[in-house]
């Protein structure tokens, strides 16, 4: 597979299962999510695209469906590709999140917070699918999302 980063640029239909084992809660979201190339911006602690070249942005935008909430709902993330094919996953702030290499089609990664464990598992489905399960674990968490991503189209 090629390099991360040139897989998951594009446009994508993002259907996500969320289960809270604790509440006994369960949701949907229904969306689109694109990686594109991210302008950047002098102010935030991820320098411009000319200093970081192929840096993407993920912006997602769609309806959550959570127990008695619907709305709207949206995340962003910046992906860093590294030359070893991966790319490190940011909070739109610029903060890490974790490693993401899809280059063998499967990629596990653990993002520690306080005394949460955010464990995720992405497997490639094909050349437009693939999903990503989060299992979320500590004294306040106790839930999965599950997404599944198929591509619609290239990055706008």
């Amino acid at each position: 597979m090629s390099a991360t980063a040139d897989f998951l640029r594009g446009c994508w239909r993002a259907e996500r299962v969320i289960t809270d084992f604790r509440s006994g809660t369960t949701g949907s979201f229904s969306g689109t999510a694109v990686f594109a190339p991210e302008p950047g911006d002098p102010d935030k602690a991820v320098p411009a695209t000319a200093a970081v070249p192929g840096l993407l942005a993920y912006r997602e935008e769609g309806e959550l469906t959570f127990g008695g909430h619907r709305g709207p709902a949206s995340r962003s993330l910046l992906y860093l590709p590294a030359t070893d094919g991966s790319a490190a996953v940011l909070f739109a702030d610029g903060r890490p999140f974790f490693t993401l290499n899809l280059q063998a089609g499967v990629c596990v990664a653990e993002h520690p917070c306080g005394g949460d464990s955010y464990q995720v598992t992405v497997r490639v489905l094909g050349p437009d699918a693939y999903t990503e399960c989060w299992r979320v674990t500590g004294p306040g968490k106790d839930y999965e999302m599950t997404t599944r991503l198929t591509r619609i189209g290239p990055a706008a």
